[in-house]
């Protein structure tokens, strides 16, 4: 049999288990924001791997630094230390202004991370009876799927079957200000959100609603805990999607375009009175902290910095969502977003609408059903946007 895309879709489908619905286009290799399929087909990438790709696919600083570390040392396990971690930290803190930062792998680590040292905060610091420690999350949130995650999501898809679920968490609805205060109490110790809710169809709060979150934590003394896995490093047109209001978070989570893609790099970011409560034992990751992670990080900052992607994505992705928000089409309910993470809300499933532009060359995904999401690698031009934008028009128009 031809290895073609067929091929190997039914060996995914043999031999894999069956966790995603992805479309049916086989990656064979990538650069910048062009991904090519086994049977010789090129296609714009316009979700960049839920913001891994930030940087654009096998970025070529990013990668001289992965495969020159390669040669000298992968990992060193945290028995012993490496001349990588803390030059990484160093930078990765001076860059975004915190104190300290935890490194670990996939972002569902760092959530967890973020979760333990809140609670272990609100016992020590805060004065909090023992495992009585609450943490309010928003619904339509997603944080990641593991047992402790999944417990606090709203989505009936995540939770059936897999109960028992940990305790701790109060839901309220994303956006309600109200219901957030509402739901304060004494055991309260940390507010867990994302700036805007990607997977939940990017659903952006209103002007204004982060601000009043955060007093209201400062007021009642409960850590402001962002998940910015997918929004942080420069999607939404500043380093952090918080800044957009001009606040910081006292827990911040990272991930995804910490490592530009190359490696699962994550990070916890806060200050020694938080961070600093951590001690020997109470958490820790065999790969977190690993000399090539280090490496991959750092060259990730730096392309970011050096190449202003982030001040890029500003520019471009008001030009995107001006382009959109010009399209007149019966099935476009809404378009919204911020910087180059941007969502097009239609009228029924988005599905053959994703498929569509898969035939005309351009990659994304529909989210929550009824959602597009346009997510590009930063590093595209204003060239390709038009001619994303064409494509775009004539799927909705038609």
């Amino acid at each position: 049999m031809d290895k073609n895309s067929q091929y190997y879709i039914e060996l995914d489908e043999q031999w894999g288990a069956h966790t995603y619905h992805p479309l049916d286009v086989v990656i064979e290799r990538a650069q910048g924001v062009w991904v090519y399929d086994v049977d010789g087909n090129k296609y714009l990438d316009c979700l960049s791997a839920y913001s891994a790709v930030n940087q654009g696919h096998c970025n070529p600083d990013i990668m001289a630094a992965m495969t020159a570390q390669m040669q000298r040392v992968t990992l060193t396990s945290r028995a012993f230390r490496n001349d990588q971690m803390g030059v990484f930290l160093a930078q990765l803190c001076q860059l975004t202004g915190y104190d300290k930062a935890l490194m670990m792998n996939s972002g569902a680590e760092a959530v967890e991370t973020a979760i333990k040292i809140t609670r272990k905060w609100g016992y020590h610091v805060k004065g909090v009876p023992k495992h009585t420690a609450e943490i309010i999350v928003c619904g339509g949130n997603f944080h990641g799927r593991t047992t402790t995650i999944i417990s606090f999501s709203s989505e009936k898809k995540y939770k059936d079957d897999f109960g028992p679920f940990t305790p701790g968490f109060v839901t309220v609805p994303f956006g309600d200000i109200d219901a957030l205060s509402t739901a304060i109490t004494p055991h309260t110790v940390g507010f867990l959100f994302e700036p805007i809710q990607g997977e939940g169809g990017v659903i952006v709060p209103s002007d204004g609603y982060l601000q009043a979150a955060y007093a209201l934590c400062q007021q009642h003394n409960i850590l402001f805990m962002a998940d910015e896995i997918q929004t942080g490093l420069g999607r939404t047109g500043k380093l952090f999607a918080v800044d957009h209001e001009d606040i910081r978070a006292d827990v911040m989570i990272i991930g995804k375009a910490l490592s530009g893609g190359f490696y699962p790099v994550s990070a916890v970011l806060s200050d020694n009175p938080i961070l600093g409560l951590f001690q020997p034992g109470d958490h820790g990751s065999t790969y977190g902290g690993n000399p090539l992670a280090s490496a991959v990080g750092a060259a990730a900052l730096n392309v970011l910095v050096n190449d202003q992607l982030v001040e890029k994505s500003a520019e471009l992705g008001a030009y995107f969502m001006g382009r959109l928000l010009r399209i007149e089409s019966p099935y476009v309910k809404e378009v919204r977003g911020k910087g180059l993470l941007i969502g097009v809300e239609l009228h029924e499933p988005a599905r053959r609408f994703c498929e569509a532009l898969q035939q005309r060359g351009i990659l994304c995904k529909e989210t929550h059903e009824n959602v597009m999401r346009f997510a590009p690698p930063l590093v595209i031009t204003r060239d390709e946007i038009d001619w994303v934008l064409g494509h775009i028009e004539a799927v909705l128009a038609h």
